[in-house]
């Protein structure tokens, strides 16, 4: 006869063995279950993928607010830098300089989008070779 394991005690009476035997073979199939689920390489790599996937897009948007921080700054500072350099041009000069201006600042929306677009390129370039 073998010995029982040392953390449980002896059945009683074949109905407490009944439950042992049970006991163990719940346990076993979990062990087993735990082994597959290991060697299962594609759900393994299907997982971790989801992970990325996920970790990559909590990523994109602090970049795009970073981006967005970014070119709210840089289009306050070329405001600023537009009028000071325009206070020192004289009349004849600034007005011609204002009639070129008027173009983009019509479509500054759009000029504002790439510029924002190519900050986010860049910092996730960045972030991809480092």
């Amino acid at each position: 006869m073998t010995q029982p394991p040392h953390d449980e005690a002896t059945a009683a009476d074949p109905g407490e063995l009944r439950e042992q035997v049970e006991r163990t073979r719940a346990e076993l199939g979990e062990t087993v279950e735990a082994l597959a689920a290991k060697t299962d390489v594609k759900a393994r790599a299907r997982q971790k993928g989801a992970e990325v996937k996920e970790q990559a897009a909590v990523k994109g948007g602090q970049l795009k607010e970073q981006a967005a921080v970014k070119a709210g700054e840089l289009k306050v500072k070329a405001v600023d830098v537009a009028h000071r350099a325009q206070e020192r041009l004289p009349g004849p000069v600034r007005d011609r300089t204002a009639q070129g201006a008027r173009p983009a600042r019509d479509k500054r929306g759009a000029l504002v989008a790439v510029a924002g677009a190519a900050v986010v390129v860049w910092m996730v370039c960045r972030r991809v070779k480092g």
